[in-house]
């Protein structure tokens, strides 16, 4: 009852402020979950990703609950959070460089991947990955369900560099990431197990339209541009007024009592004589 009570003699602008603070969380929540999300449709079957939603024993589904993610191998170290920004509670990075994700004094939490290298002694720290930057595609596109790569990308006047993390699908538990590979200046890639990189697979067998389908609808097409090609003609070129610019007027007109026709014709071959049939023969009496 106090807290009712004394939430009405807030000043105004407050109640802004909650309101702009819930209306950016929802909105980061929603961006998170469009960053995180890929569909991909393999023949009859759609595969449906979404690797931020939470599951029974992940509730923040692929990110990290410590906020990022570390592999060190050598003297490189690299710290990233998957479909998000990096959040460090402990065990912040200790950089000499850190201009482009977030200073030296947020060292890593301005983007979402970062690299450090001893160069002469010093941990030189560059941003590798930003969440605007980052994509989901399939790991292997002959196989959907093995799981989903998420690359994240710094892209800079002098410098582009880039962190692929290849999440394999495991039911089961969360494994890595242990190993860490280096392809050119900065581009980076690991790997870890994780139940978020299974998929939701969803048969569509059955949907679409088919070989017949597609066989009847580009037969539709060419006859309609067969047709508006002959009204074209017979109007501009011959003259021709009216109904009678329908090219082969005669035979479109004839043409259902011809199927009636057929169609009578194949009945009376499969049934046979009808009940009422007489010969024109008659029997002769000696």
């Amino acid at each position: 009852m106090a807290i009712s009570a004394s939430f009405p003699h807030r000043p105004p602008s407050f109640i802004a402020l909650l309101l702009v603070a819930t209306i950016v969380h929802i909105i980061g929540v929603k961006s998170v979950n469009a960053v995180c999300e890929l569909s991909y449709r393999d023949h009859n079957k759609l595969y449906n990703y979404s690797l931020a939603s939470p599951l029974r024993k992940f509730p923040h589904g692929v990110l990290s609950e410590d906020g990022f993610y570390k592999v060190a191998v050598n003297e490189t170290v690299v710290w990233f959070q998957l479909c998000d920004s990096m959040l460090f509670n402990h065990d912040p990075p200790a950089c000499i460089d850190c201009g482009d994700c977030g200073g030296s004094s947020r060292c890593g939490m301005g983007c979402s991947a970062l690299a450090s290298n001893m160069i002469g002694g010093y941990p030189v720290c560059n941003s590798i990955g930003h969440l605007a930057s980052t994509t989901v595609y399939p790991m292997d596109t002959k196989q959907p369900h093995m799981g989903v790569i998420v690359k994240m990308s710094n892209i800079q006047p002098r410098l582009n560099c880039s962190l692929s993390v290849t999440v394999v699908c495991d039911y089961n538990n969360l494994q890595g990431p242990h190993t860490l590979e280096k392809s050119g200046t900065c581009d980076y890639a690991t790997q870890l197990r994780h139940p978020a990189g299974c998929a939701k697979v969803i048969s569509t067998q059955g949907s679409g339209w088919g070989w017949f389908g597609t066989l009847l609808f580009i037969l539709l097409c060419f006859f309609a541009a067969y047709m508006l090609a002959g009204i074209i003609y017979r109007h501009f070129f011959l003259n021709i007024h009216g109904i009678d610019m329908i090219p082969n007027l005669e035979f479109w007109a004839s043409l259902p009592h011809k199927v009636q026709s057929l169609i009578m014709s194949l009945v009376r071959r499969f049934r046979g004589p009808s009940a009422g049939y007489r010969s024109s023969y008659s029997p002769v009496n000696f």
